[in-house]
């Protein structure tokens, strides 16, 4: 089965608006956006957003097995003088009948071949649902160090979230 991850552009907008949807719906404790957010935006929004979000540092990768998109992660990068020497990792998502296949490390991988071509770049930041282990373990292997947690970072009908900050020098 082949599985690869690229970088999402506008021919992928339907695909992502579903896999994002579904991400959003299975974990919201996860993310800062909510499910019925997201249903606002048409398939030609997401498709600008991809677009647009090229043009000012951000990317969005896919992962695939065969044609079918499974997995999501997001990379942002600014050229802002007092920032560009940091950039992020966003929505992170592999859809659960495909965890355990690597698919969480290529698509990380993507996102490090990415940083190590901006030049000004030195850090990696990333923020992990408290409780959210597998997510953890991943982030860990991968070089990340934990920084610091913030507590009620979220709050979903009454309960509140806290999320662990965490880093990766691309030095």
């Amino acid at each position: 089965m082949q599985r690869r991850v690229r970088q999402l552009n506008k021919a992928d907008a339907e695909a992502y608006w579903q896999v994002r949807l579904r991400a959003l719906r299975e974990h919201p404790e996860a993310y800062g956006a909510t499910a019925e957010e997201w249903q606002q935006l048409t398939v030609d929004d997401v498709a600008q957003r991809l677009r647009q979000g090229r043009e000012a540092g951000l990317r969005v990768f896919g992962a695939f097995v065969e044609e079918r998109l499974v997995g999501l992660a997001g990379f942002a990068h600014t050229t802002n003088n007092k920032q560009q020497h940091r950039g992020g990792i966003y929505q992170m998502y592999v859809a659960p009948e495909e965890r355990g296949n690597g698919l969480g490390h290529l698509l990380l991988e993507a996102i490090f071949a990415e940083a190590q071509q901006q030049s000004a770049l030195e850090e990696l930041v990333l923020a992990v649902t408290v409780g959210n282990q597998e997510a953890r373990a991943l982030y860990l292997k991968s070089g990340f160090v934990p920084m610091y947690i913030q507590p009620r970072y979220l709050k979903i009908d009454g309960r509140y979230y806290d999320i662990e900050w965490m880093s990766k020098s691309m030095e």
